[in-house]
């Protein structure tokens, strides 16, 4: 699916679920770990909310082409 085919505000929200996603992975346990959880659920509940999600484009297979497009735009 084409970058283009998503709002821009969820697609950012996407990619900043996976860089958090990432930094919580690789972060001390005890440093930081209750921000990037409540940043991730901030984050679940915006894309999850979405009103894209609501339009006749909003299917299965385009959430998972949006977190695959997310993924490969965070992978360090």
């Amino acid at each position: 699916m084409d970058v283009n085919a998503f709002p821009r505000d969820l697609l950012e929200a996407q990619t900043a679920w996976y860089a958090t996603y990432w930094r919580l992975a690789h972060s001390a346990s005890s440093h930081g770990t209750t921000e990037h959880r409540r940043r991730l659920q901030q984050l679940s509940r915006l894309i999850a909310g979405h009103p894209y999600w609501e339009t006749p484009a909003g299917t299965p297979a385009a959430r998972m082409a949006l977190k695959e497009l997310a993924r490969n735009q965070v992978r360090p």
